[in-house]
């Protein structure tokens, strides 16, 4: 068996151990130098890692790939699915090649340029479109904001400008240039090589920096198909114009991220967690899972404990109704990888107790689907009864997604065949997926269902159960049947 592909056609029993666990709320951590060895991947797993970040801006493919068939090798191990997930650098703004940091004071003056224009002295950007876009007035952040100029004048590609809050500025650090549309394709050449990389060594998902636009995401949907992958896209909400489009955008992503380290910068971190609270309503309406990322747990890069602002964020999160929390340099480069998911874990399992059912009673005006209206009724049967678990026999995953947009409290069981579809399934909030082995007819599926949910150890013999499935077995969007059973 390849470590890429563990328990295909093992039945329910390979990918279906109980680590021990309740919590609901999914946990991403970014895999970096200093978690990326077999030891800390392993102990990231046990502490509770649902899914593993490639962050694609920095190192190389090789590297990635290393810590690809690591992540592979320990899901294996594991016994459970791992969404593995690659992160394109996007059309980022980046301060190029320096000789030395630059330290800016308060009130003085830099010029900044793209790289085909800047001379000795000049702070390098690239891509080179930056001097072309620039007006006087514009304000230029490096580092997250750390750095703020506002551009005095322009003169052929070289942008000087005064010095608002200085600071270090060190090469390859961000640049933002908010308001400013940026004549940059949504995928550059770089993104393109790493897509290919990255779906060579198996990537559930493409995380899609700086979207736009739907078509941007459309873009990258019609390349990851045309080279035969079932990866899904993850449409990262971190513009305002992304904010704008949020609509358009989640109809044609598979999940989004609240990206909020470039969105506080591009729109001013005041406006940040309601825009959370806003992108994450409409994701749970379409169905749709979504990640609350950066500065999670920051302090945890040098500190073993969390701050109580970082926990009551985390928590805010949670309750907003968040599908995963993600961590990226507390995991990527930190002191205390294993500590900050562990930490994630803990405050998840306070906080979810107090997640309500989001009861729905869809009307024929709101044109639902057939997913979501089976999902709705299968939910509140599961709830009127006090079922143990609601399974989902699924072919693509999309039903499941149906019942957990809806936070039932029942457990939540994703039954399939397909590892595409337990490992996308990994990020889904409340969702356990377990492998059963295939079959065609629907009365054999329900009991392969059941018998998985037992060894699975969530249902114990006798309990009663909901199951939502559909009679077309193994056909996407059949979902036609709500059961009540014994496990």
């Amino acid at each position: 068996m390849s470590p890429a592909e563990p328990g295909r056609g093992d039945g329910a029993t390979t990918l279906t151990r109980v680590t021990g666990h309740t919590r609901r709320t999914k946990i991403v951590a970014t895999i970096g130098p200093a978690s990326a060895n077999p030891a800390t991947v392993s102990a990231l797993i046990e502490a509770g890692m649902d899914g593993a970040r490639l962050n694609l801006s920095h190192g190389t493919q090789d590297d990635h790939a290393r810590t690809a068939q690591l992540v592979r090798d320990a899901e294996a191990a594991a016994g459970r699915p791992i969404s593995l997930i690659a992160d394109l650098q996007g059309p980022k703004l980046r301060v190029g090649d320096l000789d030395h940091e630059v330290e800016l004071e308060d009130g003085g003056s830099v010029v900044i340029a793209g790289e085909d224009a800047a001379q000795d002295g000049d702070i390098p950007v690239s891509p080179a479109v930056l001097g072309s876009v620039l007006q006087p007035g514009n304000d230029v952040l490096i580092d997250d904001g750390m750095v703020r100029l506002r551009v005095d004048r322009v003169e052929r590609g070289r942008a000087r400008c005064d010095v608002v809050v200085g600071g270090t500025v060190a090469a390859h650090k961000g640049v933002n240039v908010p308001g400013i549309p940026l004549p940059i394709p949504s995928l550059t050449r770089k993104d393109l090589d790493d897509l290919d990389a990255a779906l060579e060594f198996g990537v559930d998902f493409v995380a899609l920096s700086f979207v736009r636009s739907a078509s941007d995401v459309t873009a990258l949907r019609t390349l990851i198909e045309a080279r035969g992958s079932h990866a899904w896209v993850i449409a990262k909400i971190e513009k305002a114009e992304a904010v704008a489009a949020l609509d358009a955008i989640l109809g044609e992503a598979h999940g989004v991220m609240v990206a909020r380290g470039d969105l506080g910068v591009e729109i001013g971190a005041a406006e940040v967690p309601l825009l959370q609270k806003r992108i994450i309503h409409h994701a749970l309406e379409r169905s749709k899972p979504v990640i609350t990322a950066t500065q999670m747990l920051e302090s945890m890069i040098h500190s073993p404990e969390p701050t109580r602002a970082e926990a009551s964020d985390i928590a805010n999160a949670i309750l907003d109704g968040t599908s995963a929390i993600m961590l990226s340099g507390e995991t990527a480069i930190g002191e205390h990888p294993v500590e900050a998911v562990a930490v994630m874990d803990r405050i998840a399992l306070a906080v979810e107790p107090h997640l309500g059912y989001r009861h729905e009673t869809p009307q024929a005006s709101d044109q639902p689907t057939i997913d979501q209206a089976m999902s709705n009724a299968a939910c509140d049967v599961a709830e009127a009864l006090s079922a143990s678990a609601i399974l989902v026999p699924t072919f693509t995953g999309r039903t499941a997604s149906a019942v957990a947009r809806l936070r039932p409290q029942r457990a939540i069981l994703a039954l399939t065949h397909n590892m595409d579809s337990l490992r996308h399934l990994a990020l889904e909030w409340g969702v356990t997926p377990l492998e059963i082995t295939e079959t065609t007819d629907v009365e054999d599926l329900w009991t392969r269902s059941i018998a998985a949910a037992r060894d699975s150890g969530f249902v114990s013999s006798g309990e009663r159960i909901v199951i939502t499935a559909g009679t077309a077995v193994n056909l996407p969007g059949g979902t036609n049947v709500i059961k009540v059973d014994l496990a």
